[in-house]
């Protein structure tokens, strides 16, 4: 699935440079769910983007499936995350004046998936997380816990390779907060995904094969009590 080998990811402030990821090597298997945590400003989510194509770094190796995302023109990426890989955030990022289910089919429209086939597709998608009766609400209409539904199930509905979540349960109470990890197990086994969730929720973390610490741009693991529950492992890479 992943292999990452040397990466780095500068950012200019000002007149300096601050490093997000210092040298980063990793092997994330086929069906892998990793967590990775760390404090506030180390490189969780700058990695995360990188996985997602979402952003380049600045030197290193982002290979998926064999392909080089760093390397990548901008229509081959667009095409990548289109097709393969699923995206939640923290803050939902749904559209205020699009239905529930409309945002879901807005996952759809890359893909040249239309008409009633697209809408079918959305429809079940929601039904799958439990809101088929919500399909025709706006977000403001919906609970913070039911629109976080609403974005995953516009994550799934592509049947991607891999999910990327960044703090999901970040702005949900522990109830709904658990919901969501059940909801995301039941679709990590089912979809066969690979699944990287970024958290500063040990909660969270725990239930993942492999826990991921970030500090100061640099990746480390740690065990996992639920490694064992999966057919994969996420490992370091071998040194080259």
């Amino acid at each position: 699935m992943y292999k990452l080998s040397g990466v780095t990811k500068d950012y200019q402030k000002g007149r300096q440079s601050v490093a997000a990821l210092r040298g980063v090597d990793v092997v994330i298997e086929d069906r892998d769910w990793l967590a990775i945590q760390g404090p506030t400003g180390h490189g969780k989510s700058t990695l995360l983007q990188i996985l997602g194509g979402l952003d380049r770094p600045t030197s290193g190796i982002v290979d998926f499936d064999g392909q080089d995302l760093a390397q990548m023109r901008e229509t081959q990426l667009t095409g990548v995350r289109a097709a393969s890989i699923g995206f939640v955030f923290q803050t939902f990022n749904l559209i205020p004046t699009l239905s529930a289910q409309e945002n879901v089919e807005t996952a759809l429209v890359p893909l040249g998936i239309h008409g009633a086939d697209r809408k079918a597709r959305a429809v079940k998608a929601l039904e799958d997380m439990g809101l088929g009766d919500r399909a025709r609400h706006l977000p403001s209409e919906l609970s913070g816990g039911q629109q976080q539904r609403v974005a995953l199930a516009r994550a799934l509905v592509k049947e991607p390779k891999v999910l990327l979540a960044d703090e999901p349960t970040g702005n949900l109470d522990e109830d709904t907060r658990d919901e969501i990890l059940t909801l995301l197990e039941k679709f990590w086994g089912e979809y066969n995904l690979t699944l990287v969730v970024v958290t500063h929720d040990s909660a969270v973390a725990r239930r993942a094969q492999r826990i991921g610490v970030m500090r100061n741009g640099r990746l480390t693991f740690k065990q996992s009590a639920n490694r064992a529950k999966g057919p994969g492992s996420a490992v370091p890479a071998p040194p080259s």
